[in-house]
């Protein structure tokens, strides 16, 4: 995988390192004696795919430079029982790293399997399965970061990337002025730089031909039923890319693959994923003062 900007990857980690131990670490720096050393193992306890381990290594460096640590490649998947990294350096700094270090890898790389299940249940189809903007404010680089590494792609990144027209969008719209859908997104398209990507979301079929007249890049198909999708997609016939949205989960992807359309975004694989049990394991013969 391509690395995350380091820049970005030390600004959050420190914030998260401030926030866990603003302070120190009171338990360590009372009970560990300075001159402790040990060597600790990042272990599985389940089945998953590996994300995250560029912020498992800055929660260490960041914490004390004279830790290292070694580890495997993310998107790499593994078995319970599997170690996945290696930190060894002063005791003290290990063990106030820990928490923000685990945080990170178990919630990546719980986003990256998941992601993987639904990779998984498209193929065979030319779906591609893509995230949303439904992710943790502040956390979206990384989180988008760990959907690549189980095999999906990124929507948009930021509402400053590309024209997404929502049902909200075109309520207000409706209300506030008095030309057609087709119109209007004419004329947003004449306003538009010729680089910017213009996508509608449709929610009933009767929108269809009012959005593909305005010369539309892509056209969100939300909640539509997979007959409806598949109608929906021999309607379109290429004029514009598919994307099917909504009620997409683990036992309807598959479904919503088969109907033809080229995209499904799921929010759940950033706002429903379960972090994965990953443990940080000291390992005695290996700590010495």
């Amino acid at each position: 995988m391509q690395p995350l900007p380091q820049y970005a990857v030390d600004r959050i980690v420190r914030q998260a390192l401030d926030e866990d131990a603003p302070w120190g670490d009171l338990t360590s720096q009372t009970l560990i004696p300075a001159q402790a050393r040990v060597k600790a193992s990042l272990v599985a306890r389940e089945h998953g795919i590996l994300a995250g381990i560029q912020l498992f290594t800055a929660a260490m460096h960041l914490t004390d430079p004279e830790i290292h640590v070694q580890a495997q490649h993310d998107g790499q998947p593994f078995f319970p029982g599997d170690v996945l990294a290696t930190a060894e350096g002063p005791a003290r700094a290990i063990l106030q790293a820990e928490r923000i270090a685990l945080n990170f890898v178990q919630r990546l790389s719980g986003i990256a399997t998941l992601t993987a299940q639904f990779v998984e249940q498209t193929k065979g189809t030319k779906a591609r399965v893509v995230d949303t903007r439904k992710t943790t404010p502040t956390l979206r680089l990384f989180e988008r970061y760990a959907v690549r590494c189980g095999g999906g792609g990124n929507h948009r990144y930021s509402l400053s990337d590309a024209v997404l027209v929502k049902d909200n969008h075109l309520a207000v719209l409706a209300a506030n002025s008095s030309q057609t859908l087709t119109e209007a997104l004419r004329e947003a398209r004449a306003n538009l730089p010729h680089t910017a990507h213009l996508e509608v979301e449709v929610d009933h079929p009767d929108q269809i031909e009012p959005v593909l007249a305005a010369g539309v890049d892509t056209i969100l198909l939300d909640n539509f039923t997979p007959d409806q999708l598949r109608a929906a997609v021999q309607q379109i016939n290429g004029r514009a890319l598919v994307e099917a949205s909504g009620n997409v989960r683990l036992d309807t992807v598959r479904a919503i693959a088969e109907t033809g359309v080229d995209l499904i975004s799921a929010g759940a694989l950033t706002h429903s994923v379960r972090s994965l049990d990953l443990g940080l394991d000291i390992l005695p013969e290996h700590s010495s003062q």
